[in-house]
């Protein structure tokens, strides 16, 4: 991709922004030899593993590189024999100790968090070289001084060489505290000069003193003499110092060969940190600036949703949203000066380089972009008085330069195009140029103050106009952008605002063509009708927002009003059952006593009037009629297919049509039981063309025991309650249940069992365990 532009899209500033946020030399370099590609599959690969470090940095909250050194040179100076130094061996060790703080880092994030391939997979080369890294510190100190302990011979040196020192320094205080020296002293004190233990002498004691004179003060006054009696003492001590020195040298000499050994090893790793870094620079750059990583596509159209110019300052600058392809391939930028254009013409071109890059940028989510073959600008004044080369001559240079490299996939930007020469030659050459570019397919945003043009973006079937907002009232621009409305010519409400009389104003329009002076009302007509179309469209927004609002809470309202309506149905049809269960209960011991007393006299009481007692008991049992929960149902004329929601009217219950049989009748799934059922007994609710998953009985299980308590009754009776009983828990889910009818004499306990043995929903049945009420419970098994 062509350079020629970065300079005038300002994209090397924001490349050495996000190069500032390495850590370390190495990240520096890797972004450094980023550059915009136009091979899309390169491009989305860079994205992709950009969003990866996004992803690290944001889960980890923070990426350590602390220690990580350039060690490239050391490397190459060890495979030839070299020794290193001890600044060298050091920074080797501390790169290791980089390499293994990432690599644990990644290693403790989770794959369910985030998978991270690119990122996992390269942390899992670095190699871990923790012997290597134990042993240079084992030798040398953070403060790159080799230690006492790196061997037995270095710490015996040592030693000797702090004995010597301590012998030195106590025959020169001996000396200092001599009255005979004292008086040669200019000061009394120990110094060193040349490597050697020395004292400050006066210059007139020069013979008085025997020893080796190391050097004297500026002005001669003073002289640093090394006594004769410590002469011998610094000779040996200089002797230990230089055996010193081989016994470092030797060290280094070792580690140096352990360097060597995995030289391969190490250049691997400097390289993948330096990559690391430079992609964790990205990443922090994202977070700094609020940065994303956009969608793209590889040949379609640009839409940047709220994206911003990444130099201008975040709080300030004034998002825009734009798009650009498909059937718009041109945009016509118009408005004053300083409102805008070129920051909106150069975020385009910026933005578009950084995603190439690899770069994230400032925009929101939803932003697509397209990978262009090449990004062409063509912005600002570059008249050179060297060239001899004028405003329009220079932009002309430019303008044919880019005419012969563009193809249909390139992104042209044209700042102020046709300024610098006549306007009216200047306008018609524009247009010709927008013309020829928009034949080869190429993409274009373009600024200008040429009112033709303006006619040019309205006529074009794939060209549109645009503008930034500009505030008379306090001759200051918004900065907004404005996609379909041209920009309104200011001039003349700007004079009036700043105090140029009506008379000035009034003549300078009379000198505008009828058609210049018709084509701005229509643009200021247009301005004006889009902005209240935007405020209307704001307040329909807002009332829409509050009408679904509204909707939401009476929906939400409307299902707790019918939960608990159902609630209270079903309560009142316990209530109505168990008294209906009692009466029941009453009437036959009533009629037992009568039978009874029949047999006894028998002349009194006939079968057929106990009969008629027991029929009249019957009709006095309390009724209870429900209210059934009101729905909305469809008509029942329309015919049901499968996946159908209906609701039973035979017992209330709702279900799925699982099957269309013959004779308008339908096979429905109620809970876990199939039911086949006529058409007329059917209420269609909904209708789910794709579902065939058996919806769950409206019937809750907050409705329906795990047991029921039968003790009590006769056998007749409680088989009745069973039946309806289990119907009630195999609609509700349950897979067991508990039969409490107590142990008695046990004809309770085998009139159920004998029962439970036929029911065809009945999976297995017992008596309870100890735990579960003995002989007294039986324990169901539902299918």
């Amino acid at each position: 991709m062509e350079d020629s532009s970065w300079k005038a899209l300002e994209y090397l500033t924001i490349k050495n922004r996000i190069k500032n946020l390495a850590t370390t030399s190495l990240g520096q370099e890797a972004i450094e030899a980023m550059k915009p590609s136009s091979d899309y599959f390169h491009v989305e690969q860079q994205l992709r593993i950009t969003q990866e470090a996004m992803d690290f940095l944001r889960l980890k909250g923070e990426v350590s590189l602390h220690g990580l050194e350039d060690i490239r040179a050391a490397l190459i100076r060890v495979t030839k024999g070299s020794i290193l130094q001890i600044e060298e061996s050091w920074a080797i060790a501390t790169t290791i100790h980089a390499g293994r703080q990432v690599k644990s880092a990644m290693r403790q994030l989770s794959e369910e968090s985030a998978t991270l391939p690119y990122l996992r997979k390269n942390c899992e080369q670095i190699a871990s070289l923790d012997d290597l890294e134990a042993e240079i510190k084992r030798c040398i100190s953070e403060d790159l001084e080799v230690k006492s302990t790196a061997s037995e011979e270095l710490r015996a040196i040592r030693q000797k060489l702090i004995t010597g020192r301590q012998r030195i320094q106590e025959t020169l205080q001996q000396m200092l505290r001599s009255s005979r020296i004292q008086k040669m002293l200019q000061e009394s004190l120990i110094t060193i000069r040349n490597e050697r233990y020395v004292i400050p002498i006066k210059a007139e004691y020069r013979g008085s003193l025997a020893g080796i004179i190391h050097d004297q003060s500026a002005s001669g006054a003073t002289l640093y003499i090394e006594p004769q009696s410590v002469v011998a003492m610094g000779n040996q001590l200089r002797t230990w110092e230089l055996e010193e020195s081989r016994e470092i040298d030797k060290i280094l000499a070792a580690l140096s060969n352990l360097v060597a050994e995995v030289t391969n090893e190490l250049t691997e790793n400097v390289a993948i940190l330096g990559e690391l870094d430079g992609l964790f620079a990205k990443a922090e750059y994202a977070r700094i600036e609020w940065a994303i990583v956009p969608k793209i596509i590889q040949n379609g159209p640009l839409k940047l949703k709220q994206a911003r110019h990444p130099l201008l300052d975040r709080e300030l600058a004034v998002p825009i949203d734009l798009e650009l392809g498909n059937n718009i391939q041109a945009i016509i930028i118009t408005g004053p000066n300083t409102g805008g254009k070129t920051v909106t013409l150069k975020t385009v071109g910026l933005l578009a380089l950084m995603m190439q890059s690899g770069f994230p940028i400032p925009a929101l989510d939803g932003t697509i972009m397209p990978v262009y073959s090449g990004v062409y600008a063509d912005i600002g004044d570059e008249q050179s008085i060297e060239q001899s080369l004028s405003t329009f001559s220079s932009h002309m240079t430019k303008i044919i330069r880019i005419l012969h490299e563009i193809d249909e996939h390139s992104l042209v930007l044209f700042d102020e195009l046709g300024a610098g020469t006549d306007p009216t030659e200047g306008a018609a050459m524009a247009v010709a140029i927008l013309n020829h570019v928009l034949h080869k397919g190429c993409s274009i945003v373009a600024t200008t103050h040429y009112s033709e043009l303006k006619v040019f973006a309205h006529t074009h079937p794939k060209a549109v106009n645009a503008s930034v907002q500009f505030d008379v009232e306090t001759l200051r621009p918004t900065y907004k952008l404005e996609i379909g409305v041209p920009g309104e010519s200011n001039a003349f409400s700007i004079a009036k605002r700043l105090g140029l009389s009506e008379e000035i104003i009034e003549a300078a329009k009379e000198e505008i063509s009828q058609e210049e002076s018709r084509l701005e009302e229509v643009i200021t007509s247009l301005a004006k009708a889009k902005r209240e179309a935007e405020e209307e469209g704001m307040k329909a927004q807002s009332l829409r927002e509050e009408a679904e609002r509204l909707y939401r809470d009476i929906r939400e309202k409307w299902q707790l009003w019918e939960e608990e309506k159902f609630q209270l149905q079903e309560k009142a049809r316990q209530e109505a059952r168990s008294i209906v269960n009692l009466a029941t209960r009453e009437a036959d011991e009533v009629l037992s006593e009568l039978r009874q007393w029949a047999k006894e006299r028998p002349q009194d009481v006939k079968e057929h009037k106990l009969t008629e007692a027991r029929s009249r008991l019957q009709q006095a049992n309390p009724g209870v009629t429900l209210v059934a929960q009101k729905e909305t149902f469809a008509p029942e004329k329309e015919q049901l297919v499968v996946g159908d929601e209906v609701k039973a009217k035979s017992f209330g219950q709702k279900g799925t049509v699982v099957e269309v049989l013959a004779d308008d009748q339908y096979r429905v799934q109620v809970g876990s039981l199939k039911l086949v059922l006529d058409r007329s007994g059917l209420t269609k609710l909904k209708s789910t063309a794709t579902a065939t998953k058996p919806i769950t009985s409206v019937r809750s299980r907050s409705f329906v025991k795990s047991e029921i308590d039968l003790r009590g009754k006769l056998v007749e009776e409680a088989l009745v309650d069973i039946e309806k009983y289990l119907d009630d828990a195999i609609l509700a889910g349950f897979k067991q249940v508990h039969l409490i009818h107590g142990k008695g004499t046990g004809a309770l306990r085998k009139g159920v069992h004998a029962y439970l043995a036929k029911h065809r929903r009945v999976a297995a049945f017992r008596n309870g365990e100890y735990s579960e009420g003995g002989l007294g419970v039986t324990v169901v098994e539902l299918k």
